[in-house]
């Protein structure tokens, strides 16, 4: 068995570019940044960032190219796949890999302010907090002996 699956969560690096190829399907293209921290072999913390390539295809691309922007955060799903093709100009062969997108969800939105409450949301104070009911979970430990299934 093979597994070809690329699973990424990011932001975007610049606009999505939608287009429409001579059948009339939808394609939308953009790249997205990922990043990761590590020590180095001197102790010293590292920062390293890839950018990936990314393709979606047909509705997904247009729900993309509508709601998406740069510095959006996005989780991608789907397939690594690189193709190839003569440069006419240089007469060399280039290569380019990219994540076929199946599966797309779009991160939070960013509303420029530090407040986690969305600005479409309305204002709960801080009595109307206490009101709300709240789960109380009980003090002791739970067995799993004892539940029933």
């Amino acid at each position: 068995m093979y597994l070809n699956k690329a699973i990424l969560i990011g932001n975007l690096t610049r606009d999505p570019e939608l287009k429409a190829i001579a059948s009339g399907n939808k394609v939308c293209t953009f790249s997205i940044a990922t990043n990761r921290t590590y020590k180095d072999s001197n102790g010293v913390r590292q920062e390293k960032t890839d950018y990936h390539n990314i393709v979606v295809w047909g509705k997904t691309a247009e729900n993309v190219a509508t709601y998406m922007k740069k510095g959006s955060q996005i989780l991608v799903e789907g397939r690594m796949e690189t193709r190839s093709w003569d440069d006419a100009a240089t007469n060399t062969k280039k290569y380019r890999t990219e994540i076929i997108a199946d599966t797309v969800q779009f991160g939070a939105k960013n509303t420029g302010s530090s407040s986690s409450v969305s600005s479409n949301q309305p204002s709960v104070s801080k009595k109307e907090e206490e009101d709300i009911d709240t789960i109380e979970y009980p003090e002791e430990q739970i067995n799993a002996e004892d539940i029933p299934f």
